[in-house]
């Protein structure tokens, strides 16, 4: 028997599949950048969603990362809408790609959020 819970997430992470979709099909986004999400999605959503503690990321979700070069983080911050941003915290987005290996540079702009410095 599903929880109450259990259904949040899958009503979460299908809604954070139908904003995917609504951006890929009105947004001209680079083919790598189209082809990564639905495994950033598939092996990454539960690391960034709003509720909850910063958990590190899994290993299958840093490989799918690292697939993602520092010259694509535009395209991704292009994504990110306000409906988007109701879904995901930004600031897991960042910790995961940075535990990941991914350096996101500070400054950068996606959405309405604005990646701080890294502090050691």
């Amino acid at each position: 028997m599903a929880t109450a819970n259990t259904h949040r997430h899958a009503l979460a992470l299908s809604l954070f599949l139908i904003v995917g979709v609504h951006i890929l099909g009105n947004h001209k986004v680079s083919a790598k950048c189209k082809e990564i999400i639905p495994s950033l999605v598939s092996n990454c959503s539960r690391f960034v969603r709003v509720p909850g503690p910063k958990v590190p990321p899994s290993a299958a979700c840093c490989q799918v990362v690292q697939a993602v070069t520092v010259a694509d983080v535009p395209c991704f911050c292009n994504l990110i809408t306000p409906a988007v941003e109701k879904a995901i915290s930004m600031e897991k987005v960042v910790y995961v790609a940075r535990t990941c290996g991914l350096p996101v540079p500070p400054g950068t702009v996606c959405g309405s959020y604005t990646v701080p410095p890294k502090f050691v």
